[in-house]
């Protein structure tokens, strides 16, 4: 076994490891338990670096263990793959140093980041799956690793959001694994291959992969959380801010969207999949989430649960960009995958810092709160204005080449949805903006906390991660067409590994 099939075995491990050994440590060792996350953080960067030059090259990173006769356990560093992977590594990266400060002098914290650790694991393994046995392992890793990141206050309400997200992605985890056996047992081992691997079955087969292609779409919609599979979102803002983070930007959701594009293109093929008339009815759903997720979060005070719905209708972009057929509708959703990525923890940093340093946590209690914590407000100001589609922030970029991949694909009515989703987007964060910035603060906050006291804003620890991820928010939009960015690598991909053609 060569160097090259052992890295992506390596970037797993430098999560997991660190993660088990965070288990075993006392509370009190909190500089050891701080050293071993930015340990196994700057190593899966290093490590990622080096594939990522690989990958550019046409190297091959492929790890294959067989667990079974005919079943294999696979591990491919892709392009795709290396565009999730990178976005999960970096975004940990910034989430530890944001967790470190939020959660100091807070129990259980070795608890905490040990599945902390575990989470990141199964999402880059999710990332890196080569088949979709291997994808079902850790997308159910997933699962299991976040509920008690979910349940971690152990108040009665974070137990009842536990219960609902376990009762929501265990029932998708059941039906993406009947749709999985079902499909092996038509065509073997399943495994994600440029172009699909599916056309050549016989044409009796097709109603048989129509009902699967529904099956596996259930099955990743609940973590998607495409209507009316969305419940558990809004409920597990329950949890703390570092978790919230993970959940919408790098982790749950993104396991699941991340899930239906291997889907599409490398199971079924988008050739094939535009032939048995999937495509639309996913556009579909993926339009509706869009909208529907938009007018709920107009009507929340609470502001997580603004920010959640917000989630279920921008994660749906990476959908509608799946299912458009043409590659720049893939641009478009690839990018939007890290995009929404960057902007969206950038919104919660900001959110746990207001809940964390002043005791905010509606939009009602924000008045002035922007002369109180400029910087944090600017931050948020920066995501709200990207989610909008403002230019030449990061969210503008994605909208724009969905609209063209629409035009490309004859589906005009999906810019009608883009620009309804904008409207309402601004509709719910603009409010937020004129109450933080223009309106007079109040006589005291909700809660000051009183370590923040010591400082003019917040916490060094809680106020870098959202002002680094803000300023990337405005980078990736002003740069996009440098080299190296996410809009040039979801090119490669929508160039090398879908379609091959990019106009």
């Amino acid at each position: 076994m060569s160097g090259d099939s052992l890295l992506p075995l390596a970037v797993v491990a430098s999560s997991f490891v660190p993660g088990l050994a965070i288990f075993f440590l006392a509370e009190s060792r909190h500089r050891l338990r701080s050293t071993l996350n930015l340990f196994g953080a700057f190593a899966k960067l290093a490590l990622i670096g080096y594939i990522l030059w690989g990958v550019l090259h046409d190297r091959e990173f492929v790890f294959t263990h067989e667990v079974l006769p005919g079943l294999d356990l696979v591990l491919k560093a892709d392009a795709l793959a290396m565009l999730f992977v990178t976005l999960s590594a970096v975004l940990w990266l910034f989430t530890t140093v944001y967790a470190i400060g939020y959660l100091e002098g807070s129990p259980h914290r070795s608890r905490f980041f040990g599945f902390f650790s575990v989470c990141v694991t199964a999402t880059v393994g999710v990332a890196m799956a080569g088949n979709l046995f291997t994808f079902f392992l850790f997308y159910e890793l997933l699962t299991l690793s976040t509920y008690p990141l979910v349940v971690h206050r152990g108040t009665e309400q974070a137990l009842r959001a536990g219960h609902v997200y376990l009762a929501y992605t265990l029932a998708g985890g059941a039906v993406l694994l009947v749709g999985t056996v079902w499909l092996y047992g038509i065509a073997g081992q399943v495994d994600f291959v440029t172009g699909g691997v599916l056309d050549h079955l016989p044409a009796e087969s097709a109603p048989a992969l129509r009902i699967i292609f529904l099956l596996l779409i259930v099955g990743l919609g609940v973590k998607a959380a495409l209507v009316p599979l969305h419940g558990w979102l809004p409920k597990a803002m329950v949890a703390p801010a570092p978790v919230s983070s993970l959940l919408h930007a790098v982790a749950v959701v993104k396991a699941g969207a991340f899930g239906i594009v291997r889907v599409v293109y490398e199971v079924y093929g988008v050739e094939f999949a535009h032939t048995l008339a999937l495509l639309a009815p996913l556009a579909l759903a993926a339009a509706i989430t869009i909208v529907w997720g938009s007018l709920r979060a107009l009507f929340q005070d609470d502001l997580k649960k603004r920010l959640a719905y917000s989630t279920v209708s921008q994660v749906s972009y990476i959908v509608l960009g799946t299912a458009l057929f043409g590659p720049v509708g893939t641009i478009g959703g690839v990018v939007h995958l890290v995009h929404q990525g960057i902007m969206k923890i950038t919104l919660f940093f900001c959110a746990g810092n207001f809940a964390e340093t002043l005791g905010i946590h509606k939009v009602s209690e924000m008045d002035g709160v922007g002369r109180r914590m400029p910087w944090t407000t600017l931050a948020f100001s920066i995501g709200a204005f990207g989610m909008i589609g403002v230019p030449p922030l990061a969210g503008f970029i994605s909208k724009w080449y969905l609209g063209l991949g629409a035009l490309e694909a004859g589906i005009p009515w999906v810019l009608a949805v883009l620009a309804a989703s904008s409207l309402l987007n601004a509709a719910y964060f603009l409010p937020i903006l004129y109450r933080a910035w223009f309106k007079e603060p109040p006589a005291a906050w909700p809660h000051e906390h009183i370590r923040a006291r010591r400082y003019w804003e917040t916490s060094r620890l809680l106020l870098l991660p959202p002002l680094v991820t803000a300023a990337a928010t405005l980078l990736v939009g002003l740069f996009a067409a440098s080299s190296w960015t996410p809009l040039d690598w979801a090119k490669l991909i929508a160039a090398r590994e879908y379609l091959r053609w990019v106009p």
